[in-house]
């Protein structure tokens, strides 16, 4: 005798392979978008502001308009919703350090979508991406790899008012495993004397995480929550001591393993 499917789980498994569909359709929007960014917006940029502080400013607020337009279509399809608890925080933090957890594909995205001219360290491998190589110099991005450069580079972006966001895991959590934080972003806040807001980000279904595909969409729609907390003055892991920076850097580094790691 075979089993005949319910309602419910005919409307269930519907709506998951309508989440799935428009899953794929947000990803191809975000591409194309970054592209139309690069090719087109960013070029005329270049023609009509000669500027390269105020040409920033706008490659970065032009970014941020364009992750609020997909993280609404997102929301507005049915593929995931989201809440920020706290980007009143955000939007007003200058000369600081955001750092996070990563969990996601899309942390970065949620974060800029409310922070209209934010900094940001990122990878060098996607200076190689198609997609995006052109909004990260348009942007102007702090990059990874130039390391000898990195530390002075990010003391003038802070001294200039810059807020810069860091995931000090260096990528995506692995799923089930426990939080390991590289110790850069300590490193950064400690030799340039500068606070951290620490953000925590959860989701309650598991998604876009470091071994998922973009097409294993969970059985439920998920909800995304990123949570503003506090900011912290980085010199109080000196101890009063100049001259213990390493030290301080691995304090420091406890500390964010133990503020990112979801309790």
């Amino acid at each position: 005798m075979t089993e005949t499917s319910t309602p419910a789980q005919s409307l269930s498994r519907l709506n998951r392979f309508w989440r799935i569909l428009m899953t794929g359709f947000c990803f191809s929007l975000f591409g194309v978008g970054g592209l139309l960014l690069s090719l087109v917006w960013f070029n005329l940029l270049l023609v009509f502001q000669r500027d390269p502080q105020w040409r920033r400013q706008l490659a970065r607020r032009s970014i941020s308009f364009s992750f609020r337009f997909f993280l609404r279509t997102t929301r507005r399809l049915g593929v995931l919703d989201y809440h920020i608890e706290g980007a009143e925080l955000l939007q007003g933090d200058r000369r600081c350090l955001v750092v996070a957890n990563h969990p996601s594909l899309i942390d970065y995205v949620m974060l800029a979508s409310v922070m209209p001219d934010v900094d940001c360290l990122v990878k060098a491998d996607l200076q190689r991406n198609f997609f995006i190589s052109g909004v990260i110099r348009s942007a102007s991005y702090l990059v990874n790899s130039q390391a000898e450069m990195l530390l002075p580079d990010c003391q003038q972006r802070l001294d200039n008012g810059d807020a810069i966001m860091i995931f000090p895991e260096g990528t995506r959590t692995r799923y089930g495993e426990p939080l390991k934080l590289q110790r850069g972003a300590a490193n950064i806040a400690v030799r340039c004397g500068c606070d951290l807001r620490i953000v925590h980000i959860s989701c309650t279904q598991r998604m876009l995480d470091k071994q998922s595909r973009w097409y294993q969409v969970p059985p439920e729609k998920p909800l995304f929550t990123v949570r503003v907390g506090e900011r912290l003055d980085s010199q109080q892991f000196l101890a009063g001591d100049e001259e213990a920076q390493p030290l301080a850097a691995r304090r420091l580094t406890q500390f964010l393993q133990h503020a990112l790691t979801p309790h």
